[in-house]
């Protein structure tokens, strides 16, 4: 029986995909549940399941075409066993050769991610041969399927005298943005156009947060089976904030300000695709330790491919961490509809006076973007000053002052 495969429902936000990768080929055998194609949308990057055993009897698409909800993508023969190839022609009795060697893992395979690998492992693609665009120069998952597009270089013909190249010559290459990168530079250009925003900065004394990971962090992981990290304690810190400054966790709805009684905080989090902003929900209802395991489970989504498209949608407010990077100052853009988003930065050791005296700091500085339509000067820095003064005496948030 043909049993034909769809296109999951996609949200109201989502209103096409398009076909990032077929991991099988007509013919193929199939077994249920296993990973048939890849559906890259404007926010992540879906994986469509086979919903029996069977052979891939017909794909309709192709990579690059655009599908919508609910639209028939490929039949599988449900049951149908895959042919075996034709038996090799008998040939004559020939000298025992010695042992293969074993296969070894192509030069830099041991960089990919998960989804990257089974891309290179799926298509025979030998990851050494590929321009990565990653960070360092590593080769991501998108590359490998770009690479897989254009097919594997064809043999060499004999060898022939190189010609030189132009004096001059200044190679380029034109590639078309991926979905989700469009729909970054959609938003961003939406964000810029549509609101004004302002940035506020401050700068926090980690001195105390130091300490407390210092003295509590060991009792903090063998308790939760989680490290105690810096962005729990910004996380916390914006709750509370947030509680008190209620115009920052609005958001604009045409002439309404829409005044949310909870905190989804989204976390920007950068992928081998863009960044993304996972969301935390009702934030002021989690501790320490919950803030940080929903951190990492986010974070090793990201990094496999796995982040859903409920995982990205909604959120209050946005934190984002450009110290990762090595970001001493910088200006976020707030994204819409939300009206505010604070910027972390690195943590250097400075010079400041305390008690009449120079002493050497953690020093970080920070940054509010806010919507000035909605949110006054006053209201981003006395919210700043919150998240100063909680961090600079971590025993505040505990207490909720």
């Amino acid at each position: 029986m043909s049993i034909e495969v769809k296109v999951p429902v996609l949200p109201e936000s989502v209103s096409d995909a398009t076909i990032a990768t077929w991991h099988k080929k007509a013919g193929d055998a199939v077994k249920r549940d296993e990973n048939l194609v890849d559906l890259e949308t404007d926010k992540v990057v879906l994986e469509v399941p086979a919903p029996v055993d069977g052979v891939i009897k017909e794909l309709k698409f192709q990579i690059g075409d655009t599908v919508t909800s609910q639209q028939v993508i490929a039949v599988i023969e449900e049951g149908a066993v895959a042919a075996a190839a034709p038996a090799a022609a008998a040939a004559a009795p020939a000298p025992a050769a010695a042992p293969a060697a074993a296969p070894q893992a192509a030069k830099g395979a041991e960089d990919l991610s998960p989804a990257g690998l089974r891309v290179a492992t799926e298509q025979h693609i030998d990851p050494s041969k590929v321009a990565g665009t990653g960070r360092d120069g590593r080769v991501t998952k998108e590359d490998l399927v770009n690479y897989g597009k254009g097919g594997a270089p064809a043999a060499a013909a004999p060898a022939a005298p190189a010609a030189k190249p132009t004096p001059g010559a200044r190679p380029e290459e034109r590639v078309p943005m991926t979905r989700m990168r469009a729909r970054i530079a959609e938003r961003l250009m939406q964000s810029k156009n549509s609101i004004a925003m302002l940035t506020s900065f401050n700068e926090v004394n980690l001195a105390e947060v130091v300490k407390m990971r210092k003295t509590l962090g060991e009792s903090f992981e063998k308790a939760n089976g989680v490290k105690l990290g810096f962005m729990s304690f910004f996380v916390k810190a914006a709750a509370e904030a947030l509680k008190r400054h209620p115009a920052v966790n609005a958001s604009v709805d045409g002439n309404d300000v829409i005044y949310h009684g909870y905190q989804d905080i989204s976390i920007a989090v950068s992928t081998d695709k863009g960044l993304v902003t996972p969301v935390l929900r009702d934030v002021q209802d989690m501790g320490f330790a919950d803030i940080e395991k929903g951190i990492l489970d986010y974070a090793k989504k990201a990094r496999d491919g796995k982040l859903g498209l409920d995982d990205l949608q909604g959120g209050t407010f946005t934190i984002t961490n450009g110290g990762t990077f090595g970001s001493l100052l910088s200006t976020p853009i707030v994204n819409p509809p939300q009206s505010a988003i604070l910027g972390m930065h690195a943590i250097k050791e400075r010079a400041i006076v305390e008690n009449g005296q120079v002493i050497a700091a953690p020093m970080m500085y920070i940054a509010l973007s806010y919507d000035h339509r909605i949110i006054d000067g006053k209201d981003a820095v006395l919210f700043l000053v919150d998240i100063k003064n909680q961090l600079e005496n971590p025993q505040r948030m505990l207490l909720g002052i």
